[in-house]
């Protein structure tokens, strides 16, 4: 029985998740990647992301990253191993963080109390993070801590994503969701990527989103109007509630408090990142 209140891990990791994830939206990542030859968006991400992986090609990062169209993958991996090392990739991947943190929430904070406490409250957490059958946490897991507070807070919160992630992907696939239902039915809930964001990163076409709004109905997840019916919403619900059960033992492990003070400090710091443009605009919503 968890000692948390209810989907306290939940929302701490919706406190932590965006402070990862907006490296990959900061135009420092492009110009490290740049610096190496690696200027195509799509070869960025695949490198960044997946370099803890090792020069794994396609198969392994289409798998672990789940709702990219395979062909997408094909056309940068394994190629861009040619070009530079996946420890390259991960050096690039740090200094792009660093860069980044720096500017959207400033030096004041980097050199604070609460970043410092941040990082340890996270990588506290990570500590009951579990190997088996996450491969993405489980190589970025087997990645040196950075010192300075401000990296080992980000990577904690990487720690910690891809963990929460991976079993995520598990519950997908319970669920009987393919890649492009599940984006279809997360932008559906409200919270999703928006669309044209899915078509222009993901590598899907319109006829694959529109094929899979079809088959959503048919099966009773989306109505007339591609709106979550009764049985979507429920099927959007047990999907977090799975994942949050599969994702409990960081949390657990922190203890009430600890969830608590981290959730507080990383809204915090989400807040001041997100209000220096650290996120685009139009990422979320269903147009």
């Amino acid at each position: 029985m968890s000692t948390l209140p209810p989907r306290a891990g939940r929302r701490c990791h919706n406190a932590l998740n965006p402070m990862h994830s907006c490296v990959y939206f900061s135009p420092d990542l492009g110009k490290e990647f740049g610096e190496l030859g690696i200027d195509n968006e799509s070869r960025v991400y695949f490198a960044a992301r997946g370099a803890a992986l090792g020069a794994v090609g396609a198969g392994a990062v289409t798998a672990t990253f789940y709702n990219f169209n395979h062909e997408l993958v094909g056309r940068h991996l394994p190629a861009v191993w040619s070009d530079i090392t996946p420890q390259a990739a991960l050096d690039a991947r740090l200094r792009a963080a660093d860069s980044t943190l720096r500017r959207v929430l400033g030096e004041e904070t980097l050199a604070s109390p609460e970043m410092a406490e941040a990082a340890r409250l996270a990588l506290t957490a990570a500590e009951a993070c579990t190997r088996h059958a996450r491969p993405l946490y489980a190589a970025h897991a087997d990645l040196e801590v950075p010192e300075q507070p401000h990296l080992a807070y980000w990577h904690a919160t990487t720690l910690l994503r891809e963990h929460r992630g991976d079993g995520h992907l598990a519950a997908l696939l319970t669920a009987g969701l393919d890649p492009v239902e599940a984006l279809v039915s997360h932008t559906a809930t409200g919270k999703g990527m928006a669309p044209r964001w899915i078509l222009a990163t993901r590598g899907w076409r319109r006829t694959d989103w529109d094929a899979a709004v079809e088959r959503l109905r048919e099966r009773g997840v989306l109505d007339a109007a591609g709106e979550l019916t009764e049985a979507g919403t429920t099927l959007r619900a047990d999907l977090e509630e799975a994942t949050d059960r599969m994702d409990s033992a960081p949390y657990e492990h922190l203890g009430a408090d600890g969830v608590e003070r981290l959730t507080e400090l990383g809204r915090g710091f989400l807040f001041a990142a997100a209000s220096a443009g650290a996120f685009p605009e139009d990422l979320v919503g269903k147009g």
